[in-house]
């Protein structure tokens, strides 16, 4: 079975990662889960570690601010704050030195704007690979009572996201593909205004409020696969069918002018930026006040059905009904397969 660029099936995760855990540790409370965003370790006292890493792998420029940004929205998301990372950084053989140089400063302003520390990992050129690759691990501790998880969502409960579709996604492809766009006559202003969207990429401010007002059943931090795939793993954590709808999803000019011309679907276009919550009926409207006088935009864009086989209905604003039951490969995927 060949694999495709992304993040791997679930089927292929359950089969080959989460059945190969080595010794099972009670103190974990939460382990890898398909759309789980952090692990959730008991450290006792009522207080719990969350701890999470990803890769940076589809961004150049921006890849070190990304790689701190990235990590602690998986961890806010928990209703914690980040506060330690560490990070490996593997350059290319054709890398100089500026480029560790521009990436490790990325990161200091990166962990200066959410508060952090970078307390440790390792850096080295590497064989075999042709960009750098940036994987950032964030930590944080926070009140076991407090923890918000991917998986909690309700039948009854309303969807609501921040902000609007593809901010990342949008960003990065201003960034890595602006030649292409050019050639494209798209114009350099809109171009740099969608670079601008690189400056909305954190959710921390955000998702600490809604956790503690108390008001989410769930939350998530979309990244691959972009909006839709966000909400299906929402869908497959909680066990439940979520329906939502296209003409409710706020989508930024420069993201549709930007996706029409390469012919990729922004909700499925890699999503930071993006804060997805379920949240119960009775504090909806607290929920959106809270968001609003943090001076965050935010949608009411669909409602968690019920119970049983894990699914997406989306309400396409043509009429179509699209059945979102497998996990989606991101469309920036395909851009640099292009490139290869």
């Amino acid at each position: 079975m060949k694999l495709r660029l992304g993040k791997l099936p679930p089927k292929v995760l359950e089969n080959f990662v989460f059945s190969r855990l080595g010794v099972v540790d009670a103190k974990v409370l939460v382990g890898p889960r398909v759309g789980e965003d952090a692990a959730i370790v008991d450290i006792g006292d009522n207080n719990v570690l969350a701890i999470h890493v990803d890769p940076i792998t589809e961004a150049l420029e921006r890849i070190g601010w990304l790689g701190v940004h990235v990590a602690s929205n998986d961890i806010a998301v928990r209703g914690v704050r980040p506060r330690w990372f560490l990070s490996t950084i593997l350059l290319s053989q054709s890398e100089h030195l500026e480029a560790l140089d521009s990436i490790t400063r990325q990161m200091d302003a990166a962990l200066k704007e959410v508060g952090g520390m970078l307390i440790g990992g390792h850096t080295e050129v590497s064989p075999g690979i042709e960009k750098p690759i940036v994987i950032v691990t964030a930590l944080g501790i926070g009140a076991r009572d407090k923890v918000v998880l991917t998986g909690g969502a309700r039948p009854g409960d309303y969807v609501i996201m921040t902000k609007a579709a593809g901010l990342e996604g949008t960003a990065i492809i201003a960034s890595d593909f602006r030649e292409k766009l050019l050639g494209l006559g798209i114009s350099q202003s809109l171009v740099d205004e969608a670079m601008g969207f690189f400056k909305e990429v954190s959710v921390v401010k955000e998702a600490l409020a809604l956790a503690e007002l108390k008001a989410v059943t769930a939350m998530h931090d979309p990244t691959e696969g972009g909006l839709l795939n966000g909400l299906l793993e929402i869908a497959m954590a909680s066990g439940c069918v979520i329906e939502v709808h296209e003409d409710k999803i706020p989508v930024r000019a420069p993201t549709k002018i930007i996706c029409k011309a390469l012919n990729l679907d922004p909700l499925k276009l890699i999503s930071s930026g993006v804060l997805v919550a379920t949240v119960r009926p009775s504090l909806l409207d607290a929920a959106l006040s809270a968001l609003n006088d943090i001076g965050v935009s935010s949608a009411v864009i669909g409602r968690v059905l019920s119970r049983g086989d894990p699914k997406l209905l989306f309400y396409r604003s043509s009429g179509e009904v699209e059945e979102v039951l497998e996990c989606l490969q991101d469309e920036i995927s395909k851009l640099w397969s292009q490139r290869q």
